[in-house]
């Protein structure tokens, strides 16, 4: 059974940078795509960024682009998301998922494994 754990979380202030991780255990990650997602609170889960497990291509979603990356390391089995210049509308909890999809990567249903979530509230 694959578990995943995020980290990396916590208040952070307009402008400012947060990096996420998100630690694999359990299986062999090298193959799986991972996603992240966040849901600000009374709204619907929502696509940030992936990256496929064949060749590491990253997709992001139109708010991510150009201030977010995502970016795994297959060695240490773990996946991570840079915010840099976050603004208020990035409060959310955001969660990773990873699957053996090769499609589909910005929907959340095509995710069978999924960590608990860490919060980022970006406010000052």
């Amino acid at each position: 059974q694959m578990q995943l754990v995020e980290s990396g979380g916590g208040p952070v202030q307009p402008g400012g940078s947060l990096r996420l991780s998100c630690a694999a255990s359990g299986r062999t990650f090298s193959s799986y795509a991972w996603g992240w997602f966040r849901q600000a609170p009374g709204k619907e889960r929502e696509f940030v960024a992936a990256i496929s497990g064949a060749g590491g291509r990253p997709y992001y979603a139109t708010a991510a682009k150009d201030r977010f990356t995502i970016a795994r390391d297959n060695v240490n089995n773990t996946a991570y998301l840079q915010m840099n210049n976050l603004t208020s509308g990035a409060t959310a909890v955001y969660y990773c998922a990873a699957d053996r999809s090769h499609s589909g990567f910005g929907d959340a249903n095509v995710y069978h494994y999924w960590g608990q979530g860490t919060q980022v509230p970006v406010s000052s």
